[in-house]
């Protein structure tokens, strides 16, 4: 399953709309993605499963778009 990860590039920072990056990640669970990110000390402010179709809504309108796996 692809995932759409919110998140602030340090734990320190608090989370700002226009500072919030997004990343997408294939992974089963939420619990992995948290995990794997731990290491980069993000701060993640949402995770959420992409449907079929807000995933191909995310290539189409992302020029950026890039899938990283676990």
């Amino acid at each position: 399953m692809i995932f759409k990860v919110f998140y602030q590039d340090t734990l320190e920072e608090t989370p700002v709309r226009e500072r919030t990056n997004a990343l997408y990640m294939e992974a089963s669970t939420e619990e992995e993605i948290r995990k794997k990110l731990a290491e980069r000390r993000y701060n993640i402010e949402f995770v959420t499963p992409l449907s079929e179709e807000a995933l191909q809504y995310e290539k189409e309108n992302n020029e950026d778009f890039h899938v990283e796996s676990l």
